[in-house]
């Protein structure tokens, strides 16, 4: 059996083999902000030690950026915190055990500015991009089609005299 990879109207996505997954949660901008401050906790909190490992840390500034780049887009363009993060992200991860550690934690303190100053002046809501939709013909129209050409075709040929 194939699975449809177009949502349904109510938002639910399909799964192989379970049916159908319920839409995601009604408020993306409010996760947003939950998922920021969840991944700046990982770094900058008090119970939190610093990653070990080169990857891990890579994972953490990847987790970062992104962040910033889902607040940034619902943010005021003009607003020195966004600014700030956004030129951290845009830096490279630095070699080295400290430098890269002190780079996580200065993105992390960024990202949390930028965090609370989404909370403080609200967010944004995203306008999408109004794209032209074409129309979609259904299977049956598209067989229908198939068949007159071919239906065509075939009284063509029958009417061309044979020599």
């Amino acid at each position: 059996m194939r699975v449809s990879l177009i949502p349904r109207r109510d938002g639910s996505w399909p799964v192989a083999g379970r049916g159908w997954r319920a839409p995601v949660a009604d408020g993306p901008e409010r996760d947003f902000v939950e998922a920021a401050s969840e991944t700046v906790s990982l770094v900058l909190g008090e119970d939190s030690p610093l990653p070990e490992s080169a990857a891990d840390a890579e994972d953490l500034v990847r987790r970062l950026r992104g962040h910033v780049a889902q607040l940034g887009a619902r943010t005021a363009p003009g607003i020195p915190a966004l600014l700030q993060a956004q030129r951290l992200a845009s830096d490279g991860l630095p070699k080295g055990y400290m430098p890269s550690r002190v780079y996580l934690v200065k993105l992390a303190e960024a990202t949390q500015a930028l965090v609370a100053a989404v909370q403080a002046h609200g967010v944004a809501p995203v306008q999408p991009a109004r794209r032209r939709r074409w129309w979609k013909p259904q299977i049956n129209v598209l067989r229908a089609a198939v068949f007159s050409v071919a239906l065509a075709c075939l009284v063509w040929a029958a009417s061309v005299p044979r020599t």
